[in-house]
């Protein structure tokens, strides 16, 4: 597995490129901006796109969505059917999309030799998830290096710190592949990351 970070966006958001680099097909995760970078590394190492992976609806998280179908043939995109809950500017383009498909807790889509198995984390936006590959979790705006995702535009703290717990009772540990800022591990922010200390009870209430 190959796996390629592509920062793009003013708001400087993770979009990633996931390789299996027996057959080249990928998948594209977050295609927040910049399309023609997206594309240029697709064209330049012969990759064949197979599905496009949202891991919430926020526009620097969808943006470059329409030109990278339109030079992708149109692959299947996949979102979490409550993202598109609301009336706002991400969930109107979405809508518009062809082959849009609703994915949910425990679901697997397999990309040549890859399996991306989606958990259900909301709280930075509803219908929120995490998407986990081998020993790679890309964590949207779910789980950052030493934070989290902010919940104080439509999101719930509550839920955000579920998931958090959530994520940090799974087994072992993982690369974490964040929706902005540098890839941490699982286990880093299991011993560091305050809110998922505060999602554990390590902390007292305040």
């Amino acid at each position: 597995m190959l796996i390629k970070t592509l920062v793009v966006g003013q708001i400087e958001t993770n979009c990633y490129v996931i390789t299996d680099e027996a057959t080249r097909e990928c998948a594209i995760i977050d295609p927040g901006a910049d399309s023609n970078a997206i594309l240029n590394y697709i064209e330049d190492n012969r990759l064949t796109p197979r599905a496009v992976f949202i891991t919430h609806g926020h526009f620097d998280h969808t943006m470059a969505l329409p030109e990278v179908l339109a030079q992708t043939g149109g692959v299947p995109v996949y979102i979490h059917a409550r993202e598109l809950e609301t009336d706002g500017r991400s969930a109107s383009h979405l809508r518009a999309v062809p082959d849009l498909r609703f994915y949910a807790e425990g679901d697997e889509i397999k990309i040549g030799s890859l399996v991306f198995r989606v958990l259900e984390t909301p709280g930075h936006t509803r219908g929120g998830v995490t998407i986990l590959c081998g020993d790679a979790m890309f964590s949207g705006d779910t789980l950052f290096h030493g934070s989290c995702g902010r919940t104080d535009l439509g999101g719930d703290m509550e839920l955000m710190l579920e998931s958090l717990r959530r994520l940090s009772a799974l087994d072992g540990d993982f690369e974490v592949y964040p929706g902005h800022a540098e890839t941490t591990t699982l286990e880093n922010e299991r011993r560091s990351n305050y809110y998922v200390r505060y999602a554990n009870s390590d902390f007292p209430d305040q």
